[in-house]
């Protein structure tokens, strides 16, 4: 993947003494690092450009996070949930998809920060954690930020995987479109975490995820990372329908497959493109030669832009068969879609969050 070099570091007073700040300077000896308090820290993110979201990525914040770290994934609306927690240790993403949900979401916020005081995010953990010993957590670190493409530069998975390792009822996330994945080689992940890929073909990669490893970049991390013991997920989500897309996905899933062993996978997901009315304004003024803005999307109850179902279920239906042919015991889940999908794809609806929650647990063991 392309490499990541801000044009400053700005940090907040305090944070020098953390490790991620020590990691920065190691990583960036040539960047000027510029000090601040709280309110000029923040005040330094709000630039006026045409492109809020890409001039926020030139410049890297460093500030302690207040307020909780650990929060219930907000799912969709009328959309069967997963039961599935996140930790936001930074916001925005150094990469660049053109259907990046971030655009509209952090529109107003664009600026990229890594939050230095993870002793706090790890004592919060800590606390639920050992509170609801009998409630099984699923947790991940990719929900306003890329799980692993910092890593290199923050050393932020050496400060907590060896913590949630240990963790008896909890499987940690990290989701990545990345191959960033040398940090975690080093580390026992104990059964406990799981390191899994944004999938797409290389031709949607190559034209709609600018920044990101390629297809064949991420399948060789992905082998790295279970021959050091992690477990391995892949969410096919986008998906993105394009002429001749079902050879390009059916390709794609017998190479995974191929190459990695289907045992060590604990859970694969799938979900279709999904849009807003405003992100498809952004995703205009952005990237004006994408592809993605000519397909027919429908407004859903949620608020959000798909295919229609007919179509969502038929490239569902093909995918899962294909993953089927691979592997007949592989866990699949569709992610944000509703329950009449899930019916006509699967057969079944899960009970609830909760039954949802329980089985992918279960998978991941």
């Amino acid at each position: 993947m392309r490499d990541f070099e801000p044009q400053e570091i700005v940090v907040e007073t305090g944070s020098e003494q953390s490790p991620i700040f020590r990691n920065l300077k190691q990583a960036f000896p040539q960047v000027p690092f510029t000090f601040t308090d709280q309110r000029q820290t923040e005040a330094s993110s709000l630039g006026v450009s045409n492109d809020p979201l890409g001039e926020g990525k030139l410049k890297l914040l460093l500030m302690r996070h207040r307020g909780e770290f650990l929060k219930k994934c907000p799912g969709s609306d009328g959309q069967v949930c997963c039961n599935y927690f996140v930790i936001n240790f930074a916001s925005n993403c150094p990469m660049e998809c053109s259907y990046c949900y971030l655009q509209e979401y952090l529109a107003h916020n664009p600026a990229l920060k890594v939050f230095s005081n993870v002793d706090d995010l790890l004592s919060e953990a800590d606390h639920l954690l050992s509170r609801h010993r009998r409630f099984f957590f699923r947790i991940g670190t990719g929900e306003i930020t890329d799980s692993l493409a910092l890593d290199p530069y923050i050393g932020f998975c050496a400060e907590v995987v060896p913590f949630f390792a240990e963790q008896p009822n909890l499987l940690l996330e990290l989701k990545t479109k990345s191959d960033c994945v040398d940090g975690l080689l080093r580390l026992d992940p104990k059964e406990r975490v799981v390191v899994s890929w944004s999938m797409n073909p290389q031709k949607v990669i190559g034209i709609d995820e600018q920044g990101t490893a390629s297809f064949e970049e991420r399948l060789t991390a992905a082998r790295r990372c279970q021959a050091a013991g992690y477990k391995l997920g892949f969410h096919f989500d986008p998906m993105i329908e394009y002429d001749g897309w079902e050879e390009g996905y059916r390709d794609m899933v017998e190479r995974i497959f191929a190459q990695v062993d289907h045992r060590r996978i604990a859970w694969i997901s799938m979900g279709v493109l999904r849009t807003t009315p405003g992100l498809k304004r952004i995703m205009r003024a952005r990237f004006p030669a994408t592809r993605l803005l000519t397909g027919e999307q429908v407004l859903c109850p949620d608020g959000k832009m798909r295919y229609f179902q007919p179509l969502r279920v038929s490239m569902y239906r093909k995918m899962l068969r294909w993953i089927r042919a691979a592997s007949p015991t592989v866990f699949v889940y569709l992610c944000m879609e509703s329950r009449e999908v899930w019916q006509q794809v699967f057969g079944f609806i899960p009970a609830c969050e909760k039954e949802l929650g329980s089985r992918l647990a279960n998978f991941g063991f």
